[in-house]
């Protein structure tokens, strides 16, 4: 078949090895007229047509994109071999910190390879567990996923929220806790919330129904906050907020335990968010603006008696806790608690009657117990370098943690607030042997002479002689933080001789808000400076040397590998950008992009913006003259509604008509799954052994038996 835009191949590729220099022939993709005008430059956008996820001629390219990359990948000799190792890694019972609610124990376990992780109940730390929600069985190929559980505060029902196939819309059911009977209730089109109970109901966030057949495209515009009471159809649910004026803007809610207060959230504009507070004991209390600026950003931590306790960076680029009262809750009249220190305060809870704060020092966790007046009692000293996550109630002194580290899988641990004493409560078996390997964390000059750090973690006794395998990975962006993670995956690199290098790079949230900022808009180019040179850095350091090194990011971190390959394509031998945003001109016009735009600017905000951006927009810059690049596998999924497909659409179909050498650059497209969140074991495993073979393969490394 031939359609108006893609050549289908029948026997599709002429295969070999990468390493032999035979070429790969790739789907031709035809090229359409469209041009867009951004200050009097013409840009052309010779894949215009890739945007429309939905048409028969998108269809036939990705199955033609697939049937390349599956040849490819299956003639890789050890690929059977790396699917079963990662497979036999992953297989290991996983369970999650248990938190308590109304005299019961709840709790996460996978057994292994479970697609989805299932929902526990027990009535004590030492009783026997029961099933209460398996999203297993929710969907045969399990790509339905369990996205959050809210419990109603009278104990008495357990709100969730589900995905399908790893989309962003999420679907809202209710169980009724004493008989675990499915409710009636059933809300759709809810998008970026939770359920957030009040009385005999609760409050969520959606948005009107889609065109048919744009759920995954079109932009989002017109969030709205309902009230969902219990037993009703979603049509008689009571609009409680919208802002018209500002339909692109994101608007949650969270209501006290005591449900005296609804604390509304409003996103999507600037660095940070505006917070607004209603009193839900007086009828008809009008919603009240505490803050204005959404530069900074205003999270309620808890509200006990009369005071609200709150986690914020205004005025405190490292962030602070501070505390307003009830009566009078603007911010004019906050008081600093706790003021900032050098280090990230990054989360804050109240567990017990205590303020448990995690700070990240150097982008390793250090948590400490404070009491509500803001005295320090101590730090709760951690294993190793690494992260730490707690759950526990404001009126409970049960608390447990979760710790996890590049090579420590996530822990349990029982603490104690009282005695500052932690008890190992669960540790899951992992079948590889952790004291085999080591982590160090090492900092680097950037072009400009910042310090950057990098954690490296490798085999013990690995020599620096500038010949091992490097598997490369960063993110810089969003204010978000990178600690040090356990993932089975990169186990089966570490296992074959090579050093997993995870960039700690401006853009992201480690050191506060100026790191952020050091990384955004006009300074973007700060993030790829700091990737460039961590991997020279390992080349100078002879812990590899460029024909060794693959790069990995997804998402802004699939923006950062783009980018990165056109400035240096010398310097990697191996690239795997997964669902990145590679149209920095157009981003901003599918579903969410432009709540980007506080971190990229836009191609409309002015000429020197649309420049900046035009000028490492991955898409755009391209090389077309024979310059070799690395080997390139782009990856992508077609439910991906927050970075659309079709920026890595567009991105392949120029790379493979452009000049730049024999390696391989192909695109693998998953079907029924998303941005990666809720994607089923089965998917996860089977996507990894496509990385990593690729991978292997290219780096010219042996499999181990």
């Amino acid at each position: 078949m031939i359609t108006k835009h893609v050549i289908l191949l029948s026997s599709m590729v002429i295969l070999g090895a990468c390493q032999s220099g035979t070429k790969i022939v790739y789907p031709v993709a035809e090229k359409d007229g469209a041009v867009d005008t951004y200050f009097g430059t013409e840009v052309p956008d010779l894949y215009r047509w890739l945007e429309n996820d939905t048409s028969q001629a998108t269809a036939d390219w990705v199955a033609a994109e697939n049937a390349v990359t599956n040849a490819y990948l299956s003639q890789i000799p050890y690929r059977d071999k790396v699917k079963q190792r990662l497979t036999d890694l992953t297989n290991y019972e996983r369970i999650g910190s248990p938190y308590k609610k109304n005299g019961k124990y709840y709790f996460f376990k996978n057994t292994g390879l479970q697609n989805q992780s299932v929902f526990y109940v027990k009535d004590s730390l030492d009783g026997e567990p029961s099933v209460l929600l398996d999203p297993n069985a929710l969907s045969d190929d399990g790509t339905v996923a369990l996205t959050g559980v809210s419990f109603s505060h009278d104990g008495k029902y357990l709100a969730y929220t589900i995905s399908r196939s790893g989309s962003d819309w999420r679907e809202i059911y209710v169980i009724d806790l004493a008989t675990r009977k499915l409710l009636d209730d059933h809300i759709l089109w809810a998008k970026f919330s939770s359920a957030d109970w009040k009385g005999n109901g609760f409050f969520y966030s959606a948005y009107d129904a889609p065109s048919t057949g744009k759920e995954f495209s079109n932009v989002n515009e017109g969030h709205k906050i309902y009230y969902h009471k219990l037993g009703d159809p979603q049509t008689k649910d009571v609009l409680t907020y919208q802002n018209p004026a500002e339909p692109k803007r994101f608007y949650s809610s969270y209501v006290s335990e005591d449900e005296r207060i609804q604390f509304i959230v409003e996103s999507g504009a600037g660095s940070g968010n505006n917070l607004f507070f209603k009193d839900l004991t007086k009828a008809n209390a009008p919603i009240v603006a505490l803050t204005e600026d959404m530069e900074y950003t205003y999270e309620p931590i808890e509200v006990i008696s009369n005071k609200i306790y709150l986690l914020t960076n205004y005025q405190a680029p490292k962030y602070r806790v501070m505390v307003a009262d009830v009566a009078s809750p603007e911010l004019n009249e906050w008081k600093e608690l706790i003021p900032e220190n050098e280090s990230v305060l990054s989360g804050a809870q109240v567990i017990g009657g205590r303020l448990i704060l995690t700070y990240d020092k150097d982008a390793s966790s250090h948590p400490f117990v404070y009491t509500l007046e803001g005295e320090q009692l101590h730090e709760i000293v951690l294993p190793t370098l690494g992260s730490v996550s707690f759950s526990g109630d404001k009126d409970d002194k049960e608390t447990f943690y979760s710790f996890t580290s590049f090579t420590y899988p996530a822990t349990i641990f029982k603490y104690n607030l009282d005695t500052n004493e932690s008890e190992l409560y669960l540790a899951p078996k992992v079948a590889f042997q952790p004291e085999d390997y080591t982590t160090e964390q090492v900092f680097f000059t950037s072009k400009d002479g910042t310090k950057i750090p990098m954690f490296l973690t490798y085999k013990k006794g690995l020599q620096k002689n500038g010949a091992n395998p490097v598997f490369m990975y960063g993110y810089g962006g969003f204010n978000i933080s990178y600690n040090p993670s356990f993932s089975t995956n990169r186990l089966v690199f570490l296992e074959n001789g090579g050093i997993y290098a995870q960039v700690t790079l401006r853009g992201g949230g480690e050191y506060g808000e100026e790191w952020h900022q050091a990384g955004t808009k006009l300074h973007k180019q700060n993030v790829f400076d700091d990737f460039i040179s961590a991997a020279e850095y390992l080349i100078s350091e002879k812990y590899t040397n460029k024909n060794k090194l693959a790069i990995n990011g997804g998402s802004n971190g699939g923006l950062l590998i783009g980018a990165v390959v056109n400035q240096r394509p010398d310097l990697f031998k191996v690239a795997v950008p997964q669902v990145g945003v590679m149209d920095m001109l157009r981003y901003h016009t599918f579903t969410i992009g432009w709540n980007w735009a506080s971190d990229y600017g836009t191609s409309a905000d002015s000429e020197e913006m649309f420049k900046y951006l035009y000028a490492y927009s991955p898409l755009h810059n391209i090389k077309n003259d024979g310059t070799p690049y690395p080997a390139i596998l782009v990856t992508t999924a077609d439910h991906d509604d927050r970075v659309v497909p079709a920026h890595s659409f567009k991105y392949v179909a120029t790379l493979q008509a452009s000049s730049t050498g024999n390696a391989p650059k192909l695109i693998r497209i998953e079907t029924k799954a998303g941005h990666g969140s809720g994607k089923p074991i089965s998917k996860v495993i089977e996507e990894a052994t496509d990385i990593y073979s690729f991978i292997f393969y290219n780096l010219g490394m042996h499999v181990a038996e």
